[in-house]
């Protein structure tokens, strides 16, 4: 049985996408675009979790794609994406999340453009 497929014949797992929508991508949101809608538009496609601040609110809004089961057995890590505060780049996450996302489809050459690399937040020694 593949990685990504479930017992009893269910759908395979999909990648899912992670929404920030606390502090500067929920409580005081960015100008001129529409959360709730953004949001719907993924979910209408694609499993979502809004989550607290991922802590990187300089690049408001942020998106992360996880990948589904397939995709980590091929070695991707999630992928974040930052000043997502246009409906076209979050139409190319939903085809991209369709297609498999990170590990299984490649990443469109303009989501390249949103690719951004979180702070490593301090470890307890």
């Amino acid at each position: 049985m593949p990685a990504d497929t479930v017992p009893s014949g269910r759908e395979p797992v999909p990648c899912r996408v992670v929404v920030c929508r606390d502090c500067c991508c929920g409580t005081p949101k960015v100008t001129g675009v529409d959360h709730s809608a953004q949001t719907a538009r993924l979910r209408a496609e694609v499993p979502v979790r809004v989550s607290a601040c991922l802590d990187v609110c300089e690049q408001a809004n942020v998106i992360v794609v996880q990948p589904s089961a397939e995709g980590r057995a091929a070695g991707a890590r999630p992928v974040w994406l930052g000043l997502v505060n246009d409906p076209d780049a979050t139409e190319d996450i939903v085809a991209w999340a369709r297609a498999g996302g990170p590990g299984v489809a490649p990443r469109p050459d303009i989501l390249d453009l949103y690719a951004i690399t979180p702070a490593r937040r301090p470890t307890a020694r």
